[in-house]
């Protein structure tokens, strides 16, 4: 019950960031709305990997059982840290594109740049 409440938001994290991507007309929230889709499916991932009865995989003397497969967790690090620079990368466009226009408004940017 627990589980399938926490897929719920996800889900809903997930759907939200993707309907701002396509409903949103400002860039700034565009890439904000990427960054919370981003977000769901990270935690989507984590949830999915999450196991009772693992622990996770740090150097004791205590000897606790199963410990979790640590190759997920790096991959989520990895996933972190690029989704970081590619919205450091996007912010970086915006800002260019916002020294020749007056707006960050996508239908305004595409009128002023029609041929």
């Amino acid at each position: 019950m627990k589980r399938d409440m926490l897929e719920a938001c996800v889900f809903a994290t997930v759907l939200c960031g993707f309907f701002g991507i396509i409903l949103k007309r400002n860039l700034v929230m565009k890439i904000i709305s990427m960054d919370v889709m981003s977000t769901g499916v990270i935690a989507y991932y984590v949830l999915i990997a999450s196991r009772n009865g693992l622990f996770t995989p740090i150097l004791s003397n205590a000897n606790r059982g199963n410990y979790a497969d640590p190759v997920p967790q790096a991959v989520i690090l990895t996933a972190i840290v690029i989704g970081f620079s590619i919205q450091a990368l996007m912010l970086v466009g915006v800002m260019k594109l916002a020294r020749d226009n007056p707006t960050l408004e996508t239908h305004e940017i595409e009128r002023n740049n029609a041929p």
